[in-house]
């Protein structure tokens, strides 16, 4: 027997198929496309998959990567998975961003609850077209209010979050999610229990966007 072992030597270990962003693991790599529909953070860039996170909703799980390229910004990438699945690339912006794209009574209707929000971007500054111009829909309409979820700091795909004595574990949120007319832009806007509030631009795009795969190590 251990001269057939030998002899025969052994069996590789088949390598891991990585050909769609739904099998992203942390440390895999994508490249993007170098289109100038892209903007200049996501424009033929190749990115990193730093961390794995998981929104828990009542009747469904997202999940999502935190990307790193060449750049200092992180990027997040999540799936919107209906009729088509399409890639959502958001950005998290602060607040003095905010206030220099939006009208801030326009945007505070977002957290009225008997207010539909109607949002219209504003005249970006010189410094800021660059970087924001092609993450932003003129006109946005609020289609989501307060969604009450979990935020995990853990790649929960396939099973559930675990549970302790008192209910689910993570970071507890709200969640108010805005659409331009023709559903290629997002506003995003999380609030959490301590009162930190994250907001983030979204862009959907094609899975043909990412060229190519990398696993890791």
């Amino acid at each position: 027997m251990s001269f057939l072992k030998g002899l025969f030597g052994k069996k590789e270990v088949p390598t891991r198929q990585l050909d769609h962003p739904s099998k992203l693991l942390k440390g895999d790599m994508i490249s993007l496309d170098d289109s100038f529909a892209l903007p200049p953070q996501l424009r033929g860039q190749q990115l990193r998959v730093e961390s794995i996170s998981t929104y828990e909703y009542q009747r469904k799980q997202q999940t999502e990567w935190a990307l790193k390229g060449h750049g200092s910004d992180t990027l997040f990438l999540s799936l919107d998975e209906d009729d088509e699945t399409y890639l959502a690339f958001s950005i998290k912006i602060n607040r003095s961003i905010v206030e220099q794209i939006f009208d801030l009574e326009q945007f505070g209707a977002i957290f009225e609850e008997n207010e539909q929000a109607l949002l219209s971007t504003q005249s970006l500054p010189k410094e800021l077209v660059t970087e924001f111009s092609q993450w932003l829909g003129e006109t946005y309409h609020q289609v989501n209010f307060a969604q009450f979820g979990y935020f995990h700091r853990e790649d929960y795909r396939d099973k559930k979050p675990p549970q302790d004595a008192e209910g689910p574990t993570g970071d507890e949120f709200e969640s108010y999610h805005c659409l331009d007319e023709d559903e290629k832009y997002a506003l995003d806007v999380e609030v959490y229990a301590d009162g930190d509030t994250d907001v983030m631009l979204t862009l959907y795009r094609p899975l043909s966007d990412i060229r190519d795969y990398w696993p890791g190590k």
